[in-house]
């Protein structure tokens, strides 16, 4: 087996590398002065089960260009299997034709790395399940869950729980988090005037009282979440925690989510934390390193992933 680092998060993939005690295969990976890429792999991989790890985070062009043509190297390279490990799946809130003549670029992207190369894929929490219909190939798509179960335990161990979802796309996933820590579900009516814009409406269900925790797939703008708080803390809701799998954090989500009353926001590393995520006091990391690690061994031998989602 080889495990091949793109430029988009080589902590995490280091990470990986570290618990599965291996190396990651040396591979230079670049730009030319106009910004092309160029590849190479320096080790063989001939008939090797070679895993790429790569978050198509900002820059997203650039990093699932580097995705692709790290796939057509290997796949040229004659490598065995080529399994594309996206911990974050950029283009996924593309998913479908949200009006005439725009595009499914949820559909592209998996066209094009099956294209280039990939015989199954890896990734975090996709923003739409369907998206797993988009591949012709495996797609195993794990779930940050058991990872905030454990850290909720942890951190919150006497708290009176209940697991809140922004909105009715996201009861799903938060129904799962509820059963495991076997607390209620609420749900807030959200209304979005356009992209990147949301306004609640009103909490449904029982806060008052509550140590509330939203969960979500993606805090982007962080529009939605730091007004999903306010409106729990006006519903009688003792305290608001967020635990959200991809911190995307553009435009001027650091400034909103400190004048938040979030008291605390937990995203992991799929995406990698700049310098402002790591200052901001309410934002705090977990890593996605041992279950991904894990993941990849399981997927190597042939064995189940499933155990991973409990």
């Amino acid at each position: 087996m080889k495990l091949i680092s793109c430029n988009s998060n080589i902590p995490l993939a280091q990470g990986i590398a570290d618990y599965l005690n291996m190396p990651l295969a040396k591979a230079t990976i670049r730009q030319f002065p106009d910004n092309e890429v160029f590849v190479e792999i320096l080790e063989t991989v001939r008939g090797e089960d070679v895993f790429v790890i790569q978050s198509t985070s900002k820059p997203v062009n650039d990093y699932l260009m580097e995705l692709l043509v790290t796939l057509d190297a290997l796949k040229r390279g004659s490598a065995g299997r080529i399994t594309a490990c996206l911990p974050y799946f950029g283009y996924a809130r593309q998913d479908r034709k949200s009006g005439p003549r725009t595009p499914i670029s949820a559909k592209l992207v998996a066209d094009i790395l099956t294209t280039a190369g990939a015989n199954r894929i890896i990734t975090f929490d996709l923003h739409a399940p369907q998206i797993q219909g988009f591949f012709n190939i495996p797609l195993d798509n794990l779930f940050a869950v058991p990872l905030f179960k454990r850290d909720i335990n942890v951190n919150l161990p006497s708290g009176n729980l209940l697991v809140v979802s922004p909105d009715v796309g996201g009861v799903v996933r938060a129904r799962a988090l509820a059963q495991k820590l076997s607390c209620g579900l609420a749900i807030i009516d959200k209304r979005r005037d356009k992209p990147g814009s949301s306004s609640v409406m009103h909490v449904v269900g029982e806060v008052q009282g509550y140590d509330c925790l939203i969960t979500d797939d993606i805090v982007d703008s962080g529009g939605t979440l730091c007004n999903a708080a306010e409106a729990l803390l006006q519903a009688g809701a003792s305290s608001v925690r967020g635990y959200v799998t991809h911190g995307v954090l553009s435009l001027s989500a650091m400034e909103r989510l400190e004048a938040s009353k979030l008291a605390e926001l937990v995203i992991t590393d799929s995406i990698l934390a700049t310098a402002e995520v790591k200052a901001c006091k309410k934002i705090r990391q977990i890593s996605l390193a041992p279950l991904l690690g894990e993941a990849i061994a399981r997927i190597r031998d042939a064995q189940s992933v499933s155990v991973l989602f409990e």
